[in-house]
């Protein structure tokens, strides 16, 4: 019987993102999970996995994104996801086009606060994602993202 474990690369800002990505734990159980976010408190919640925490940024701040690839860059090498889930935002967006390189399947959940329209790297994460997921069945339109509940 083959290995079912996989390892997955749990990614997310802070605040909101963070909690909602937390939420997504029943679905990583038995498998090797790495959590990646911006703040150092929430080590505590990650439950013994491993964990590392990256710089945030926006797109107005090149040196920071720039910071932020590099970190990311590092930590996908060093994990080798085979499947990379994020929740928001720039450090989920950048996690998952890398982990995409090395070939990992990829999961965008877009933010439940995101009610009126996808967040902007809901937008830009789109072609890149193997599952994009909205949590607004208004916001799902053919071509992505999908609809699938309010699973957060």
């Amino acid at each position: 019987m083959a290995n079912t474990r996989k390892r997955i690369l749990a990614v997310a800002s802070g605040g909101g993102h963070w909690v909602q990505l937390l939420r997504l734990r029943p679905a990583f159980a038995g498998h090797d999970v790495t959590y990646v976010t911006v703040d150092s408190r929430y080590q505590v919640d990650a439950d013994g996995e491993r964990f590392y925490v990256v710089n945030d940024a926006t797109r107005w701040n090149k040196a920071g994104l720039i910071l932020l690839t590099l970190r990311l860059a590092l930590i996908v090498l060093r994990e080798r996801p085979e499947i990379a889930v994020s929740t928001g935002a720039a450090p989920g967006y950048l996690a998952l086009r890398l982990a995409k390189l090395l070939g990992a399947r990829t999961v965008w959940i877009d933010s439940l606060a995101n009610a009126e329209k996808l967040s902007l790297s809901g937008q830009w994460i789109g072609k890149h994602a193997d599952l994009w997921l909205s949590q607004w069945p208004h916001l799902a339109h053919p071509g992505g993202p999908n609809y699938e509940g309010a699973v957060l």
